[in-house]
């Protein structure tokens, strides 16, 4: 894989998973299934990071009883974790423009 993608990968985890928990409360397994068919973004990366977003507040967790196995623990979105979502997802945006534009630029100059 390009390292390339390897950091963007990195860089817009935090903001995937938090725009998926505010669609609906989740597990770290679904989580991780989601993030890999939308961005082929591993498991093993996933529950590091669903950690820290728990000490920092931006995610409650609650646990759920599963007819299969153990309990499952869910994730909720906090309203923390809420207003990092809405930052992020602007910062993203603004991001995003610049870099097309730089790129538009960039091709129209190449012959």
């Amino acid at each position: 894989m390009d390292p390339n993608l390897v950091q963007f990968k990195k860089g817009v985890l935090e903001l995937c998973v938090l725009a998926l928990l505010s669609q609906a409360d989740s597990y770290g397994y679904d989580i991780a299934s989601r993030l890999a068919d939308a961005i082929d973004m591993g498991e093993g990366t996933i529950y590091p990071l669903m950690r820290r977003m728990q000490k920092d507040g931006m995610v409650t967790t609650y646990l759920v009883e599963s007819a299969s196995g153990p309990p499952r623990k869910y994730y909720r979105l906090t309203a923390s974790g809420r207003d990092s979502l809405n930052a992020q997802k602007a910062a993203w945006t603004d991001f995003t423009r610049s870099v097309a534009a730089v790129l538009e630029q960039h091709q129209e100059k190449t012959p």
